[in-house]
């Protein structure tokens, strides 16, 4: 069996969506085995004790932030090439890849984190609610009231919806393996180093944009599908979601993250973003939206239900163009 290109990339695109949904992060599996996520923090945690030293001056660390880059996500890619290249003639290559896929994924274990959020603050239990949105987060939690605690989860679900699944899901279709591997060392340089404080200010900057560029287009396919998912969701209409999406998305401080939050945001008719306080300080955000700021359990809820119609769509889009590309080649 040869896997030659995109018709089978979207085949294994789809079992690896059904694969993550049905079994999640397949915590028990990587208690024995390293995670791949986790061996590029390993590599990318070298290069910072190595390189991006205090008593270097910030145009030396910001340089050597750029080598980082340089090294580590083509080396990803290559060991993509690699493994792909050892997958592509067999049927039990075809399985490892599609594992790959799922591993390298998160719809399943982003919906189980911010379900977590809405679970315990339905119980009112505002401390559990802190606890479980911090892990999916990056500001300090420990302020958030309920509603705060709320928009930080429905914020996180709409952006980790383009950076753990549609942009992994992109980058995989576009150029297989080595682009998944690349995409997701990039994403996760940009999450341990991509940060303003003090320290990763000059040698995180090159990790910070280059996952911007890699996230431009995701983003914006995101957005597109949250505000269609919204035409089959009760209670959140497709237009306020592309209204919010037109109209808010460039509010953001971040050239991506503003398109799913602002449409998920219009979705649910809330407000989301606003000011905020990170590790590296207070951010005055933009306000998303047009709706009210209190965000509750059951929007969390509601969110949730976009999020998993907006990622059938990915998986039903790989299926049904993979059927009509075999159609098309039996015609």
């Amino acid at each position: 069996m040869t896997l030659p290109g995109l018709h089978d990339r979207l085949l294994l695109l789809f079992f690896g969506l059904a694969v993550d949904a049905a079994f999640g992060d397949m915590a028990t599996l990587f208690r024995v085995l390293p995670h791949p996520v986790a061996l590029a923090g390993r590599a990318i945690a070298a290069f910072d004790r190595k390189l991006n030293r205090p008593r270097r001056g910030a145009t030396a660390r910001r340089i050597r932030g750029i080598v980082t880059v340089l090294v580590l996500v083509p080396a990803a890619a290559g060991i993509g090439w690699v493994i792909e290249r050892l997958c592509r003639t067999t049927l039990s290559g075809a399985v490892v890849e599609m594992l790959l896929i799922a591993v390298l994924l998160a719809w399943r274990s982003l919906h189980d984190h911010v379900l977590a959020v809405a679970v315990a603050l339905g119980r009112h239990d505002i401390a559990g609610g802190r606890q479980a949105v911090s892990h999916i987060v990056g500001r300090n939690p420990a302020s958030l009231d309920e509603s705060g605690v709320a928009r930080a989860a429905i914020e996180s679900l709409a952006e980790n919806f383009s950076d753990g699944v549609v942009a992994p899901a992109f980058w995989y279709l576009a150029l297989g393996l080595p682009g998944l591997f690349a995409y997701k060392m990039a994403n996760t340089l940009d999450s341990m180093i991509g940060h303003k404080s003090e320290r990763y200010l000059a040698f995180g900057w090159a990790a910070a944009r280059f996952d911007d560029l890699a996230n431009l287009v995701p983003a914006r396919l995101s957005a597109v599908l949250l505000a269609i998912a919204a035409l089959f969701a009760r209670g959140a209409p497709a237009g306020r979601a592309l209204a919010a999406m037109l109209r808010d998305a460039r509010r953001h401080r971040s050239p991506n993250a503003g398109w799913p939050e602002a449409a998920m945001a219009g979705a649910l008719g809330l407000s989301l973003g606003g000011p905020r306080q990170y590790a590296e300080g207070w951010v005055a955000d933009a306000w998303l939206g047009s709706g009210s700021a209190q965000a509750t359990p059951e929007d969390i809820m509601r969110g949730l239900g976009l999020y998993r119609l907006a990622g059938l769509f990915v998986a039903g889009l790989s299926l049904g163009a993979w059927v009509a590309a075999h159609l098309s080649v039996l015609d």
